[in-house]
């Protein structure tokens, strides 16, 4: 049941193509084919040993509202800070009731450990802030206005960056000022641009909102991924395709999914390994520096911005080990061209919304006006390449780790595996309130 009489938002889960079953009793140990980490192909991709050697993360706390996130899996200890449960039902911020923001929290800061999830940004940390889809709208009374007010909690923390996997069709008003909000505080917003680009193609919020830095999916070719929304809202791109997540929230086994779920926290993720190497900057600059250094096609003419993968796939390694990107004026969003207030990079001050502790456990989007529209070669149909686009993080144009995007074959992640089961690609539950 849904309280204030309020359009919700609904749950669009991240796209499961193949889902990895666990051990059967009699099956033998050779069954084991791969783990976690071995599918993370973009890891790779983006050359994060390289990375991990100046910039890991460390100092860096990311919010991420979404359907909470365990802190016992063995990739999260001692990685979750204390954070809030703002939906106001059964649990509370570390009870996933569905298994992805657990998924998410373990895509930025995940450590690996027991075949786990390795996070782009291992040792950043994340404050936890649960927030209710349609089903549990539907099943318990739930505080309606969850989602501003996790943004604004987060806001208040020490959290530097936002990720908000979740998203609708629906605009509104206190969402829009919370997101403002959290801009005005100095913090980055990446939000996901939704999976129904074969559909509606509907804007999506919050990703639509000027503040919001609106994340699309790319494949493993660097094409634009087909379910990926797209629209004069986009602003960047990040790896989404064929990433390892947990099926449920059992949160005792991975499957292969898509979703520009996966692609917001892998952008979160990158915003933190740059902001870990230049803590000094504010968060203007660092996306200014993630626009810049991002990965275009030789055919994409300068300044232009395309409606599929905004200013490029993330790099951070091209900042990280290449100085590529200029930070520029700490006080002036690198999309809207507008003063941001001079917020303090990572500033906290006092709230009423729950402040964000250890626990006990060990940009905005450019619209029409703010940036040159894409030019047609920038502009390619979903699923099509963009003028040889370099692999994210990849210095060599046109190079590709895993060519010819990713396949709904057997692969096998995590303990002993007996069963494979193909489920529907491009399955979603088309409801208000969605993770994407």
């Amino acid at each position: 049941m849904i309280e204030g009489g309020r359009l919700r938002r609904a749950l669009l889960g991240t796209t499961t193509t193949v889902v990895l079953a666990t051990a059967l009793v009699g099956v033998a140990p050779t069954a084991v084919a791969a783990d976690a980490r071995s599918q993370q192909w973009y890891l790779d991709a983006m050359g994060v040993e390289e990375i991990w050697k100046k910039a890991t993360g460390k100092g860096i706390t990311v919010a991420v509202i979404d359907s909470g996130v365990d802190p016992d899996t063995p990739s999260l200890k001692g990685k979750v800070l204390k954070g809030w449960d703002a939906s106001e039902t059964q649990g509370d911020e570390t009870d996933d009731y569905t298994g992805h923001g657990t998924t998410i929290a373990e895509l930025i800061v995940g450590s690996g450990a027991q075949g786990g999830l390795r996070g782009l940004a291992p040792d950043a940390k994340v404050i936890p802030y649960r927030v209710s889809d349609t089903e549990r709208q539907n099943q318990q009374a739930v505080n309606a206005y969850d989602i501003e007010e996790a943004i604004k909690a987060a806001a208040d923390s020490e959290a530097r960056i936002i990720n908000i996997s979740w998203g609708s069709e629906y605009y509104s008003e206190g969402e829009r000022d919370a997101v403002q909000y959290a801009q005005s505080k100095g913090k980055l917003v990446f939000a996901a641009s939704g999976n129904q680009a074969k559909k509606a193609n509907k804007k999506h919020y919050p990703a639509a909102y000027p503040e919001a830095v609106a994340v699309a999916a790319s494949n493993r070719d660097n094409t634009v991924a087909e379910y990926s929304q797209h629209g004069d809202f986009i602003d960047i791109a990040a790896p989404g395709s064929q990433i390892p997540a947990y099926c449920d929230k059992s949160l005792t086994k991975y499957c292969l999914s898509d979703g520009t779920s996966n692609s917001t926290a892998i952008a979160s993720a990158s915003a933190a390994l740059i902001w870990s190497a230049h803590p000094d900057w504010t968060g203007n600059q660092v996306l200014r520096v993630m626009l810049e250094s991002a990965a275009r096609g030789d055919g994409w003419e300068p300044d232009t911005v395309s409606n599929y993968l905004g200013y490029g796939i993330v790099r951070p390694n091209a900042n990280i080990s290449r100085n590529e990107g200029k930070p520029g004026d700490p006080n002036i969003n690198p999309l809207t061209k507008e003063s941001t207030g001079g917020a303090a990079a990572g500033s906290a001050t006092p709230s009423t919304a729950p402040s964000a502790t250890a626990s006990g456990a060990a940009s905005p989007s450019a619209d029409a006006s703010a940036a040159p529209s894409a030019t047609a070669s920038t502009q390619a149909p979903d699923g099509k390449s963009t003028s040889g686009a370099p692999v994210a993080g990849s210095s060599e144009s046109g190079a590709s780790a895993e060519s010819g995007g990713g396949s709904n074959t057997g692969i096998i992640i995590g303990a002993v595996a007996a069963v494979i089961v193909l489920a529907g690609v491009g399955v979603v539950v088309a409801r208000r309130r969605r993770t994407a």
